[in-house]
C-alpha cells in the first residue's frame, strides 16, 4: 500500500512522495523553554518521533530537526521573576526537556537549533522581505505586511476580514500597534526594551519575532522547501500560517509539501495548557510510579490528529493495556527455553524471521495517515495470543501452537513494538544503575539497523559510537543480524 498523509494544507489525504527518493526532511516546531513539559508537549514530541521511526522502518533516511524557542516574552518574564538571565532559564528547561523525553523513550532529533543561534539568518531573511516590499521598518520594529501576500490564510482557511487582531495569544497588547500600517501585520523584529536582551541589527538593537525564527531555522538546516512540517494543531494559526507567508514570499517556493498537525491533550474538554493552569507535567506523572510505556500507550491509542482526553480512567486503561503488551514482549525470555528455542537473543528481531502476515497488516494500517492507533491492534492481537499461550505453558506445560509458530509471533511483536518504541524487560534483565538497559540497547540497535537499511551510514556509525561509549560491543553477522555484549 502507498503511504498516504492527511495534508492540512490541502485538507485531504495525499499519496506521499518525497522530494528525493527514499529521503525525508522533517521539521517539528518544538518547545518554548520557560517551564517543565506537560503531557501535551509529550504527545507532540512522541507522535513525531514515532512518525520518524515509522518512516525509517519503511526504508526512508530521515533528517529530523526540532527547534527550541529560547527567546520569548514568557522566558523573559520568568527570568525577571527569578532575578536570573534569560539564558539561565532556557538552559535549565532545555536540560529538563531532555531528561523528561528520555524517560519516555522519545528519540533525539538530529539537531535542535535554537533561535538565539540563528540571528544572522533571521536578519538576512527579514532584509530579503524588506527588499521584496512585503516587510517594512517602523521606529526600530519591522513588520510583515500581510496584505502583500495574496495566499495568506491558505493553511488555516481564515480570511483577513474574519480575523481578530491578537488571536494568537502571542501578539502583545501593543503600544507598538500604532506603528503598524495594518492591524493584521505581525512583528519580524522588535525594538529593544529596557532591561531586555537585545542584538544589533540594521534596524537598531532588538530581538526577533516568534514566527520568523522557524522560517530562518528551516531554511538554514533543511533548505527552501522541505518534505514534512509538523507541530500541534494549535500552531496552524497564526504560527504556521505566518511561516508560510514569510518563507514563500522570500523564496517563491512552497515551504513544505506536507503539513501535519497532532491533536491536543484535553482536560474537561479544554486544551491542556500552562495558560489555563490545567496541565500535568511529565515529571508529575512519572512521580506517580506510572510506567513510561503506559504513558506512551495512552498517547498512541488515539489517532494522532484526534484530541485525547486525560483522565484517571484512561491512564488506568493504558496501564492495563501495557501489561498485556509487556506479557507478550517477555514471552520469549520467559518461555523460550521451555519451547526449545535455545538461547533467546533479544536483539535478533529481523522482520524476515517474524510473521510476515502480521507485519504486512500493520504496514497497511499505518500507511493510512500514520494510523498508529490502528496498528496497535495488530500488536495487541499478537500479545494476547502469546499471553494466553504463556499461561497455558505455566499451568499445563503445553501450548496449543508449535514452538516455531510461537517464536514467529513473538518476533513479530518485538519487531513491531520496536517500530512504535515499546520495550519491556524482566527484572533479571534490568541493567545496573548507570548502565544502558537491554531495552535501551535493543532500541538503539533497531535504529541502527533501520539506518543501515537505507544506507544512512553516518547515522549508523553515530549509533555504533554511542553504544560503544556505553561499553556495548556490536557484532554484525551475515544476513543482517547484529548481536551484542557488554565490553
Amino acid at each position: 500500500m502507498t503511504l498516504t498523509l492527511y495534508n492540512s494544507l490541502t485538507r485531504q489525504k495525499q499519496a506521499f512522495e518525497s522530494l528525493e527518493p527514499r529521503k525525508v526532511q522533517l521539521y517539528c516546531c518544538g518547545m518554548t523553554v520557560y517551564d517543565y513539559c506537560h503531557l501535551g508537549h509529550a504527545r507532540t514530541c512522541l507522535v513525531w518521533d514515532v512518525v520518524r521511526r515509522y518512516l525509517q522502518w519503511r526504508g526512508y533516511a530521515v533528517q529530523y530537526i526540532q527547534n527550541f524557542t529560547d527567546i520569548d516574552d514568557k522566558i523573559l518574564r520568568r527570568a525577571r521573576e527569578e532575578g536570573v538571565s534569560m539564558g539561565e532559564i532556557s538552559e535549565r528547561f532545555i536540560a529538563a526537556y531532555f531528561e523528561d523525553m528520555d524517560r519516555l523513550g522519545i528519540g533525539r532529533a538530529d539537531a535542535y537549533p535554537r533561535a538565539t543561534h540563528f540571528l544572522d539568518g533571521i536578519q538576512r531573511l527579514i532584509a530579503e522581505l524588506e527588499q521584496k516590499e512585503v516587510a517594512y521598518a517602523a521606529a526600530g520594529d519591522v513588520y510583515y505586511a500581510v496584505r502583500q501576500f495574496p495566499d495568506y490564510g491558505k493553511l488555516s482557511g481564515r480570511k483577513l476580514e474574519d480575523l481578530q487582531a491578537g488571536a494568537s495569544g502571542r501578539v502583545e497588547i501593543e503600544p507598538e500597534a500604532v506603528k503598524k500600517r495594518d492591524p493584521f501585520d505581525f512583528a519580524l523584529w522588535k525594538a529593544a526594551k529596557p532591561e531586555e536582551p537585545s542584538w544589533e541589527s540594521p534596524w537598531g538593537p532588538g530581538r526577533p519575532g516568534w514566527h520568523i525564527e522557524c522560517s530562518a531555522m528551516v531554511r538554514d538546516r533543511l533548505g527552501e522547501t522541505i518534505d514534512i512540517h509538523v507541530g500541534g494543531s494549535d500552531l496552524i494559526f497564526p504560527h504556521h500560517e505566518n511561516e508560510i507567508a514569510q518563507s514563500e514570499a522570500a523564496t517563491g517556493k512552497p515551504l513544505a509539501r506536507y503539513w501535519l498537525h497532532n491533536g491536543m491533550v484535553k482536560v474537561g474538554g479544554e486544551k491542556m495548557s500552562k495558560s489555563l493552569g490545567n496541565f500535568t507535567t511529565i515529571r508529575d506523572l512519572l512521580a506517580r510510579d506510572l510506567d513510561p510505556m503506559a504513558i506512551r500507550l495512552f498517547i498512541l491509542q488515539a489517532h494522532y490528529r484526534k484530541p485525547v482526553d486525560f483522565t484517571a480512567e484512561a491512564l488506568a486503561a493504558a496501564t492495563n493495556g501495557w501489561q498485556t503488551l509487556k506479557d507478550g514482549l517477555l514471552f520469549g525470555h520467559e518461555q523460550g527455553a521451555a519451547l526449545g528455542w535455545g538461547e533467546v537473543d533479544p536483539n535478533l528481531t529481523p522482520a524476515e524471521q517474524a510473521d510476515n502476515a502480521a507485519i504486512a497488516r500493520f504496514n497497511t494500517i499505518v500507511d493510512d495517515d500514520f494510523n498508529f492507533s490502528g496498528g496497535l491492534a495488530v500488536l495487541f492481537d499478537l500479545a494476547k495470543t502469546l499471553q494466553k499461550e504463556g499461561n497455558l505453558l505455566v499451568h499445563t506445560g503445553k501450548a496449543t501452537q508449535g514452538a516455531l509458530e510461537l517464536q514467529s509471533l513473538w518476533r513479530s511483536l518485538v519487531t513491531l513494538a520496536n517500530v512504535l518504541g515499546f520495550h519491556a524487560e524482566s527484572e533479571a534483565a534490568a541493567a545496573p544503575t548507570g548502565q544502558l538497559s537491554e531495552a535501551a540497547i535493543e532500541d538503539l540497535i533497531a535504529q541502527r539497523a533501520a539506518a543501515r537499511k537505507v544506507k544512512n551510514f553516518a547515522e549508523s556509525d553515530r549509533l555504533r559510537d554511542e553504544l560503544q561509549a556505553q561499553g556495548i560491543v556490536l557484532v554484525d553477522k551475515p544476513g543482517g543480524v547484529t548481536t551484542w555484549h557488554r565490553g
